[in-house]
């Protein structure tokens, strides 16, 4: 009897938490449709300058043409493979960076101020420098999107290898182990939460980089769309750029989450 209470409860549960994520991929479907429809009535009916903030129709013809003259393709693989390539090399090199740092107190406390003034520092400001080292072409690009990501993977995982609990520290100690063990079975696994908080920010760094980089010296690539649209008084095709470039973005998002899933469910 008892067991069949918990089960309908388990039952109930579950259909309660389906219906929650239904519910809320509708809302967020819903206010999108919401948002687009009152931006189209309100181009046509000129409450706002169409002109000035282009139109949803009007965005959906420039990404059609873009597609038809192979343009589209071009520009989004340029801008992916800077942005993708950018992620993971800044990723990796900051959490290799940031498990040096764990290990040698000593060296966390010498290369600490330097890593808040990096933090800090417009990294726009170093674009004419980036150029005369890399010249103007992708390796600025990637460059621009490393510099933007690697400083903050460094903070984010340090701070989650130093948050490790210390009494488990303590205890792998006192059985014995050495620190790389320590590292290795206690450490990296309890940071693994903080790991995948780190891709989801990476990920809008990265872009930020990517984009930011082809604004100062690309001729190709999402970010070179939408300096051109403004430099010409074309905003549908900036507004596109930005329509496509948010997409993007949101895939890219999608996939660190169904990681997240992955490891949510191994652990």
């Amino acid at each position: 009897m008892t067991h069949n209470n918990i089960s309908k409860e388990r039952l109930l549960y579950v259909k309660k938490q389906k219906t929650s994520k239904v519910l809320v991929a509708l809302l967020r479907f819903g206010i999108l449709i919401l948002i687009v429809g009152l931006w189209e009535i309100l181009a046509r009916l000129g409450v706002i300058d169409a002109f000035l903030m282009s139109m949803p129709s009007k965005i959906l013809i420039t990404i059609k043409d873009l597609f038809l003259t192979g343009d589209l393709i071009s520009h989004v693989l340029t801008t992916l493979y800077e942005t993708l390539l950018g992620f993971l090399i800044a990723t990796v090199l900051g959490t290799v960076i940031a498990l040096l740092l764990w290990w040698s107190e000593f060296l966390r406390k010498v290369l600490e101020p330097y890593i808040v003034v990096l933090n800090s520092l417009p990294k726009i400001a170093l674009g004419p420098i980036i150029i005369v080292w890399f010249g103007a072409g992708t390796k600025s690009i990637i460059f621009m999107a490393i510099i933007i990501t690697i400083i903050v993977t460094i903070i984010t995982m340090q701070n989650g290898f130093l948050a490790t609990e210390k009494s488990k520290i303590l205890l792998m100690k006192s059985l014995g182990a050495s620190k790389m063990q320590t590292l290795v079975k206690l450490v990296i696994p309890a940071s693994i939460p903080t790991f995948v908080s780190c891709l989801k920010i990476n990920v809008g760094m990265a872009w930020i980089g990517s984009i930011m980089g082809e604004y100062l010296v690309s001729k190709q690539g999402i970010g070179y769309l939408i300096v051109y649209g403004g430099q010409v008084f074309r905003l549908d095709l900036v507004m596109a750029s930005t329509v496509i470039l948010c997409a993007l973005a949101g895939i890219m998002y999608a996939l660190v989450v169904m990681l997240e899933k992955y490891i949510t469910k191994k652990r």
